[in-house]
Parts: C-alpha cells; sequence; structure tokens
C-alpha cells in the first residue's frame, strides 16, 4: 500500500510514525506546550530525527467537550505554523487535522500534503469534493456528533459492524469522487466508552477488509490512563503496549506524541516476522 505526498509514494505495508503537533491551548495532553517558534522547531526537529514519516498539525483540540474555534482562528493558528516548518525543514510531510475544507485546501496551497479528517466528511459537506479537487491522500476517521456531543453518542446495535459500515460508505463516496489515498482511522475515544476502544483494538485486524491502510491513534488516551489509574503524562508505557498490538492486529500508521518508542515497536515487532 503506497499513498503520493507531493510524488513522494509512501510506502504503508512498512508501517510508519505520525508526530503529533498540537498547537491548541487546550489539548488534552501537550496543549500550550510551545511558548514560541524555537520551541515549536525543536519539537518538529526531535521527532523528525527520532524517525516521523510525517507531522501532523492540529489547530483544533479534538478532546471531548473542547471549546469550539472559528474558521478564521483555526487558520490564523495554523498557516504560520505550516510556513514556519517547512522553512526549516522543507522536506517534511505535513498532515493537517481539520474537519473544515476551508482550512483544509489553504493548508495544502501552504505545503501540507495530508488531510486527517476527525469526520470523514460529515461535519463539512464540501471535503471530499475538496480533497479530490486538491488530490491528496485523505485519513478518514469514525466519530459521531461533534468534539463536544461525541461521548453521548456510544451507542451501537454492532460496534464492529456499524464501523465497518461506516468507512465502507465513507470509501464508496470519496471513490466516486476520484479519491485515491484513503487512510482509515477507527477513532480511537471518539464516540467510544472505554470498553469499546478495547473491542476496536482487540478486532483492529477485521479493518483490513476494507483494504486501506490503518491509522491507529491510541497515544497517551484515557483508555490507557483510566485503565492503568494514572494520568495522561504516565501513559507512555502504556501506549507503547496498545501500539505493539495495534501494529500487530494490521496497523500501518501510528499517530504518536513520543516517536522514538513508537519507532522501536515498529522494528521489534518486523523482526518477529523475520
Amino acid at each position: 500500500m503506497t499513498i503520493n505526498c507531493k510524488g513522494q509514494l509512501i510506502d504503508l505495508s512498512s508501517p510508519k510514525v505520525m508526530g503529533i503537533l498540537n498547537i491548541t491551548p487546550d489539548s488534552f495532553y501537550d496543549g500550550g506546550s510551545y511558548k514560541n517558534e524555537k520551541d515549536l522547531l525543536n519539537q518538529v526537529e526531535k521527532m523528525l530525527n527520532e524517525g516521523a514519516a510525517f507531522i501532523d498539525v492540529g489547530a483544533y483540540s479534538s478532546r471531548p467537550n473542547a471549546e469550539h474555534v472559528s474558521e478564521t482562528d483555526e487558520l490564523k493558528r495554523i498557516l504560520p505554523i505550516i510556513n514556519l516548518i517547512l522553512n526549516e525543514f522543507p522536506k517534511t510531510l505535513l498532515s493537517i487535522d481539520t474537519f473544515r475544507s476551508a482550512v483544509a485546501k489553504p493548508c495544502i496551497e501552504a505545503g501540507a500534503c495530508i488531510i486527517n479528517d476527525i469526520s470523514a466528511g460529515h461535519l463539512d459537506d464540501t471535503m471530499l469534493q475538496t480533497i479530490a479537487n486538491l488530490k491528496v491522500p485523505y485519513i478518514m476517521m469514525h466519530m459521531r456528533g461533534t468534539p463536544q456531543n461525541m461521548q453521548e453518542q456510544t451507542q451501537y446495535d454492532n460496534l464492529i459492524k456499524d464501523i465497518l459500515f461506516y468507512f465502507s460508505e465513507r470509501i464508496s463516496a470519496a471513490k466516486q469522487l476520484g479519491i485515491i489515498d484513503l487512510i482509515v482511522d477507527p477513532g480511537f475515544g471518539f464516540a467510544k466508552t472505554l470498553e469499546q476502544n478495547f473491542e476496536i483494538l482487540n478486532h483492529l485486524e477485521l479493518f483490513k477488509m476494507l483494504d486501506k491502510p490503518i491509522l491507529a491513534g491510541v497515544s497517551r488516551k484515557s483508555m490507557i490512563y483510566k485503565t492503568l489509574e494514572t494520568s495522561a503524562k504516565e501513559a507512555l508505557n502504556g501506549t507503547t503496549v496498545l501500539n505493539t498490538v495495534a501494529l500487530q492486529k494490521g496497523a500501518s500508521i501510528l499517530r504518536v506524541h513520543d516517536v522514538k518508542e513508537a519507532v522501536e515497536s515498529i522494528k521489534l515487532v518486523k523482526s518477529l516476522s523475520c
């Protein structure tokens, strides 16, 4: 499986790491971590040196009950960061974490190369057509509702079947518009209970029937720290454990806060198949 990023074919049959760069003040783990441009660039450099294939930049916190941010404010936050990163590290493959086509388009025009949409187009009716026009890879995540109300929508007839049906419909809609490079993200923590998150991880291999690369985003999430009765700050070891499980069940991309440990997980899991 490959995706085309700025003319560069990225082979996802060998798992890759996507480093998270939240530039919001209220993200659940690293919100407000970067006080100035130097701090931010140091973090990007660290992730790239540790082996991140992609840097995922987000300017709208999607944690449960997050505050709403206007399109204007999201763009004001994110466009200068794209320019800053690409001026310093021009070969960086930037993914943009947004559900708005009016944010996606100028970000791609500024040099980003992937759109990571928590709503798979459901929160913006023009997103899929925008992706088709831009001809960039598209990460579609499963979620119900919005970040503000998603945790009230955790009732499913059959969790895995319902999510697979959701992706089948979204993939079909995308293909009809000519979108080729698609990645699916089951959306750990988004309209899911703690138990449902583990059910998805336990059956992650079933998502391979969609014939699309799978992104796993469990990094420091509540499914880890609530189970361990700790905090997001103390959830690195748990993250590594669940990333390893995700790799063994077919994940092609690990979206993480801690790149070094995720890269090591990939190397060790690869060794099992040698």
